[in-house]
């Protein structure tokens, strides 16, 4: 019969099996000297029997190509990029008139993070009205002085100087509505003194740096928002081993505060071309799938594959270890008797 190249999973029963049939084999040496011989000359094989492989819970295996690879262990952090991270600022500054965000609040795009309370809002409608006016006079001035010239009744210059007023004014209007749109202001309408900052985009509050009551100035970071989306793993690896590291490697990594250190994948897109005062470089994965539970700056523990090739391999349990050596069992091409199987032990290495 032709040998079947197959592995199995043996528990401690096994041994004991072992001794058992040598037990019996020596009590029965008068009766079966063939069979005296046979073991003598085979002493890495055992023999079972139907119902020891059952109470034995013995398994039969194949061999398995999976990828192996030398480890590069590293450290590093959750982090986003640039566009997920907002810093929101009162662009004409003011005094914090409301706000009821807190560190983490989820925020929609466009929602009310804060009111801001300025006297130099009130000036900045009043112009924007009085220029709306004018512009309204210039332009019907602009209209009457080019039909008279179009009549030859008035001069020419009257007519370019009513185009250049009405479109002068034009151009102050457009300029006192952006800063109201800047601002926050309504356009039209009752004149207010406060104005309201609206989230740019959504995600989560990372930051709230404002009480009520506080002065703020155009420079101060009121609010820092994160999305959470599209986070990324930037590692820290030292000099002597950035020559290990390449684009599109295997990343495992697990949370530093993951109490059962799950595994997560992903795999590097971007490897930085400075190395810093600590003599690191900085490397940035990406997650083969996002989760939104996990929260930007987050401590990981990495391993970066390097030298990946398949490889046969065997389960951890397949391998009995003996002394020094470790063993496999592998089926063997007949048995003893009808109603057991006999199995030859094979020194291996561990990789």
């Amino acid at each position: 019969m032709r040998v079947i190249v197959t592995y199995i999973v043996l528990l401690s029963l096994l041994a004991g099996c072992g001794a058992k049939e040598a037990a019996t084999e020596k009590e029965s040496a008068k009766a079966a000297p063939t069979n005296e011989v046979s073991e003598k000359a085979a002493p890495d094989r055992v023999t079972l029997t139907t119902a020891e492989q059952q109470v034995g819970g013995v398994r039969l295996g194949t061999l398995t190509q999976r990828p192996m690879s030398g480890g590069l262990k590293v450290n590093g952090v959750l982090d986003v990029p640039p566009e997920n991270l907002v810093s929101v600022s009162a662009p004409l500054g003011g005094f914090v008139d409301r706000t009821d965000l807190l560190q983490g609040s989820r925020v929609r795009a466009g929602q009310v993070l804060a009111v801001v309370r300025n006297p130099d809002f009130v000036q900045l409608q009043q112009d924007y009205q009085e220029a709306r006016s004018q512009l309204k006079y210039a332009r019907a001035e602009y209209e009457r002085q080019g039909e008279l010239y179009r009549q030859e009744v008035a001069p020419q210059k009257n007519y370019q100087r009513a185009q250049a007023e009405y479109e002068a004014l034009q151009v102050k209007t457009n300029a006192q509505v952006a800063r109201l749109r800047l601002a926050g202001l309504p356009l039209g309408g009752a004149i207010v003194s406060t104005a309201t900052l609206r989230a740019p985009r959504g995600g989560f509050v990372k930051a709230v740096n404002v009480s009520i009551g506080q002065s703020v100035t155009p420079t101060d970071v009121l609010f820092e928002i994160v999305n959470p989306q599209h986070l990324h793993v930037e590692l820290t690896v030292f000099e002597k081993d950035i020559p290990q590291v390449k684009e599109q490697q295997l990343v495992r990594f697990s949370l530093g505060n993951d109490s059962v250190s799950r595994e997560r994948t992903a795999h590097v897109y971007l490897i930085s071309k400075t190395i810093s005062d600590e003599r690191t470089v900085r490397v940035h994965a990406h997650l083969d799938r996002e989760d939104e539970q996990l929260l930007p700056g987050t401590f990981v523990r990495a391993v970066i594959e390097t030298n990946r090739v398949t490889v046969p391999t065997l389960p951890e349990k397949a391998v009995v270890q003996y002394g020094a050596q470790a063993f496999v069992f592998v089926a063997a091409d007949s048995a003893a008797q009808a109603g057991t199987a006999a199995y030859r032990m094979v020194p291996v290495t561990r990789a």
